[in-house]
């Protein structure tokens, strides 16, 4: 039987995450960060859930995402009900979880082809 190794037909792959770093493809990032499978953007100035406003999510809804996938860190923490409610306003999804469950939801979505972008909260 002959394997054959697949590469992705997208950009950019989570290897990785927990609460203090990720991995994306070979590279590791320690700061907060947004990805699509086709846009990272770096340095999101976010630190822990409680800092989260309602105008950190205009770079993320830039990227016009159906689907928000949002890595709290070590721990699953819910962000706040006028967090939550400025996506399903939108019609987008907003599910929350903590960072090793959203990059593994993060790359499965991903390679469906689904236009999702995910948000992780790094400690520093």
């Amino acid at each position: 039987m002959q394997l054959s190794h697949e590469a992705p037909d997208y950009a950019y792959t989570l290897r990785g995450a927990d609460g203090r770093s990720a991995r994306i493809n070979d590279r590791e990032l320690a700061a907060s960060f947004i990805v699509t499978p086709q846009v990272l953007v770096e340095d999101w100035p976010v630190a822990s859930v409680a800092d989260l406003q309602p105008a950190h999510l205009e770079a993320i809804l830039a990227l016009e995402p159906v689907l928000i996938i949002l890595g709290t860190g070590a721990t699953q923490v819910f962000p706040s009900q006028q967090l939550m409610a400025a996506c399903l306003s939108r019609g987008i999804g907003l599910e929350v979880m903590n960072n090793p469950a959203a990059a593994r939801t993060f790359n499965i979505l991903a390679g469906e082809g689904r236009k999702v972008a995910a948000a992780f909260i790094l400690e520093r």
